[in-house]
């Protein structure tokens, strides 16, 4: 028999426990370290945002402080990954990477939630 389940965004829904919210690979784990340098608080916050013609785009960026409702993941060496509350179900499941290719880096978000993306790359949509 044939398994015939269907699974949908619901950005509603409780965020499953037993499984990482988001994951960050060891390359961008470096590169997160090196955007960081020296700093004592090492914070990085992903958040999303309304744009593009697809609906979506990720916002990553090193903060010194998240707001009080965003979701802390430890990550190696005492740095934090913050996720915004209302991007929580957007992201889930999200693996984070960096991938260098020649002599350009890039950090790209493996995303299973996603239905969509626009052709410049730029924008995404979840359903």
């Amino acid at each position: 028999m044939i398994d015939t389940t269907v699974a949908t965004f619901d950005p509603n829904a409780k965020v499953d426990s037993d499984a990482p919210l988001v994951t960050v690979t060891d390359s961008a784990l470096k590169h997160f370290k090196r955007i960081l340098g020296n700093a004592s608080d090492k914070k990085i916050r992903l958040s999303t945002k309304v744009s593009g013609c697809s609906g979506y785009a990720y916002v990553l960026e090193p903060v010194d402080a998240g707001k009080d409702d965003d979701v802390s993941i430890e990550l190696a060496d005492g740095m934090m990954l913050l996720i915004a509350l209302d991007a929580s179900e957007i992201v889930r499941h999200t693996e984070i990477d960096y991938v260098v290719q020649g002599i350009n880096g890039e950090i790209r978000f493996n995303n299973p939630n996603v239905v969509s993306e626009c052709g410049c790359g730029e924008s995404f949509n979840v359903g």
